[in-house]
């Protein structure tokens, strides 16, 4: 996949660098759904001289190449998902734990939007909230 990302940025004119394909691998590698700050913190013992600017910027060109999806949970920041196929997800309301949940179909309550709204649906996204194991444990 590594040179897949490495040719999309040249083909789109973004300069590749060492720090941009850490913040793809971290994406890419983790189930977690990192915020920005969460790779930054990853990755900064690494490449000591990366500021939170370098990431939010990958992100954002990540994200208009398409290969992340940016996830809006209902917390202070965002999160992040190399994983761009259409699954839901869930939130844990008390440490703020995000998963996939795959396995689940929406093409019916999709299809059922799509009949009846007079929009052109253009993406959407499910969120579902609860209390993770962990946190359920700890009660």
């Amino acid at each position: 996949m590594g040179v897949c990302v490495t040719t999309l940025l040249r083909e789109k004119g973004f300069k590749v660098t060492p720090q941009r394909l850490a913040i793809y691998n971290v994406l890419a590698a983790s189930k977690a759904h990192p915020s920005a700050e969460m790779i930054f913190h990853q990755l900064q013992p690494i490449y000591p001289t990366m500021s939170l600017a370098t990431v939010y910027k990958t992100i954002e060109i990540l994200k208009e190449l398409g290969l992340i999806q940016v996830l809006n949970a209902g917390e202070d920041s965002f999160r992040y998902d190399a994983d761009t196929s259409n699954h839901p997800h869930i939130c844990c309301r008390r440490c703020g734990r995000v998963d996939d949940l795959h396995g689940v179909d929406s093409t019916e309550f999709v299809e059922k939007v799509v009949k009846t709204t007079p929009y052109r649906i253009t993406g959407q996204q499910f969120y579902f909230y609860g209390v993770c194991p962990e946190c359920a444990a700890k009660e």
